[in-house]
């Protein structure tokens, strides 16, 4: 299990509870016994109310001392409260129970995501850093708490499957966990290996270059009482276990995070994983593109020309540029045989991005306005938010080859707008679907924990699908 801590609820905060946490602000007359008012406490802390603010008061409990934690739920929106619940559960590290009082209004489910999703831990090995082992929701409505339970242990899925070393995680792996986790959650299972991968040009070029053969995976939600009309959604991943760059390497520096560049596929496991508890209400597709992109004797060349799936012919300029050959296999896919609604592809897919925004933002192009204004809103109530980026047509033809039918980069090589390059790149292999990209490569991994972060993966995007697809 990712996420080790448990959840009960209660109707009431029980009175022999070592550790106890009660919110402050609107809320003042904390149901628990101080040693003195609790305005006086608030004056001689100079507290705000603002989320993330934790006060540890001694109290007596029997024949030992017990811990009252006041803390601030500022203006109790969904991003406050769950970075109230991240406070509040790094407060309590290492004990064995934390009893939390929810506020009278606001969004408890996030108040659950924070204290879960900072109680998350990853280490292989006996040691391990323990997190608050129980936390108990008293006055919580329990389908709030468990919808947000939901939400973090998915994210937690996702942190799990990123942080995995790539000694152990070869596309192979992956396509076994997608498969484990569709026997778990009764979702439709195929998987794609050796002759089979034949029409997924870009798939086979990418790896070909590793021991460990690439893999694509299908996963298939359907909702009950599904019908002809019920919408479809197809969500691509990229699942590069490990990116080298390929003959175009990396250097050792930028190497050293590339187990993760399967962040996208892993998102798109997790969410799949979460889709019947969220009650979605439309059919989704989950494919992921599972490749590792390494050096050999028989690793693709710069200049080579692969065929991806539908026939467009590529030269590849650069084979650090991997993933979108892999997504735009899925992409092509989905178009030609899945007939979607809808297509959103997540990635981890250019360093370009992350200059442009930073670790905190997401990068979205799309090609349908109401569905980019929808993911926008979906990721500010998630706390993962994205920034619209645009598609500009001016530099559709730096990707003309003399070669062939497209580039993998700008052909001028010049390194510009290299995010707006990959989007472009992508869009030819989605048809006349309506299309969102998001690129994750900034608030994918995290370097210290922070609120909900933990150091490594972040899971980033998991919580914004599920929000979008159950809404």
């Amino acid at each position: 299990m990712p996420i080790e801590t448990t959840l009960t609820v209660a109707d009431r905060l029980a009175d022999d509870a070592e550790l106890t946490a009660v919110p402050f602000g609107a809320d003042l007359a904390p149901p628990v016994e101080l040693p003195v008012p609790v305005t006086a406490l608030l004056s001689h802390y100079e507290a705000k109310g603002e989320p993330g603010e934790v006060y540890e008061v001694p109290v007596v409990r029997g024949d030992g001392v017990g811990r009252v934690l006041l803390y601030g739920t500022g203006d109790r929106t969904a991003p406050a409260l769950r970075k109230a619940g991240a406070a509040l559960a790094r407060k309590a590290k290492g004990r064995p129970s934390l009893s939390v009082l929810v506020p009278s209004s606001g969004d408890v489910s996030a108040l659950v995501e924070g204290a879960l999703l900072a109680s998350y831990t990853f280490r292989i090995g006996e040691t391990r850093t323990r997190a608050v082992e129980e936390i108990v929701f008293a006055g919580a409505d329990e389908q709030a708490l468990r919808r947000g339970e939901v939400a973090a242990r998915a994210t937690a899925l996702a942190r799990d499957l990123i942080n995995t070393p790539s000694d152990v995680k070869t596309p192979e792996w992956l396509a076994g966990r997608a498969k484990e986790i569709a026997a778990d959650h009764g979702l439709a299972f195929r998987v794609w290996a050796d002759d089979e991968l034949g029409p997924f040009g870009g798939i086979r070029a990418v790896g070909q270059g590793s021991i460990h053969p690439p893999r694509f995976v299908q996963l298939q939600y359907t909702p009950e009482n599904a019908g002809d009309g019920t919408p479809h959604v197809v969500l691509a991943g990229k699942g590069i276990t490990f990116d080298t760059g390929g003959l175009s390497l990396k250097p050792t520096e930028g190497m050293k995070a590339m187990k993760t560049d399967m962040a996208g596929g892993a998102v798109v496991m997790a969410v799949m994983s979460a889709l019947a508890a969220f009650d979605a209400p439309v059919r989704v597709t989950g494919l992921i593109a599972c490749a590792e992109n390494a050096i050999s004797g028989s690793a693709q060349r710069p200049s080579d020309v692969i065929t991806q799936y539908g026939g467009r012919t590529v030269e590849v300029l650069n084979t650090d540029a991997e993933g979108r050959l892999v997504l735009a296999d899925a992409l092509a896919y989905a178009d030609a045989e899945l007939d979607p609604d809808v297509m959103i592809d997540i990635a981890t897919l250019t360093g370009a991005a992350k200059v442009a925004l930073g670790v905190s933002l997401g990068a979205l192009y799309a090609t349908d306005e109401s569905l980019a204004g929808s993911l926008l809103s979906a990721g500010e109530v998630s706390g993962e938010p994205f920034w619209r980026m645009p598609l500009i047509e001016d530099y559709r033809a730096d990707l003309d080859s003399d070669v062939a039918d497209l580039t993998n980069v700008d052909r001028k090589m010049s390194g510009s707008a290299g995010s707006v390059i990959a989007a472009l790149y992508l869009r030819e292999f989605i048809g006349k679907r309506p299309w969102a990209h998001l690129d994750i490569a900034g608030p994918a991994r995290s370097t210290a924990d922070d609120g909900p972060l933990t150091k490594g993966a972040t899971g980033f995007g998991v919580r914004m699908l599920l929000s979008y697809l159950a809404g």
